[in-house]
């Protein structure tokens, strides 16, 4: 596979997943807390948000199989970190908190909010509120590190 096509993978993956997350907090969200969506609001929401976790899922596995080889490329040792520059080992450092976040956010907060919101908030722990608040911003600190991630892969380019 040439170097143009591993780029152009890895950049797709990235514009993907953190351009969706964007979508979805900048545009499906706000549309969803309006009105006429209130009834419907959770089940489109999660509906959308599983879809987009399989679309978020298969970007990760593009960049994680397009990453090394692009590292490979440069000169940059992937398996010796005593190799990489300051740049990289930061850049693969947040990569690893972004999956472990994106992982806990899948597998165990998502699921447990989409019950939490099945039941009448008076019959809600003050445990499953916290959850509830707190799941929206585990979403948006993941689009920050997305974010600061593409910054970081912008200046590795840029060395």
């Amino acid at each position: 596979m040439g170097v143009s096509l591993l780029i152009w993978l890895h950049i797709v993956a990235a514009v993907t997943w953190i351009g969706g997350t964007i979508f979805l907090s900048v545009v499906l969200v706000p549309v969803l807390k309006c009105e006429p969506f209130a009834s419907q609001k959770s089940l489109l929401f999660r509906t959308i948000a599983r879809r987009f976790r399989a679309v978020v899922w298969g970007a990760i596995t593009v960049l994680l199989f397009t990453g090394p080889p692009l590292l490979h490329q440069r000169g940059i040792p992937i398996t010796d970190p005593s190799g990489w520059p300051v740049i990289v080992a930061t850049k693969l450092g947040l990569v690893t908190i972004l999956l472990l976040l994106t992982l806990t956010h899948d597998l165990i907060l998502g699921p447990r909010v989409g019950r939490i919101v099945q039941l009448p908030p008076e019959s809600r722990t003050s445990f499953d509120h916290a959850l509830v608040a707190w799941s929206p911003r585990v979403a948006r600190f993941s689009l920050f590190l997305g974010l600061v991630i593409l910054f970081a892969a912008v200046k590795l380019v840029r060395t």
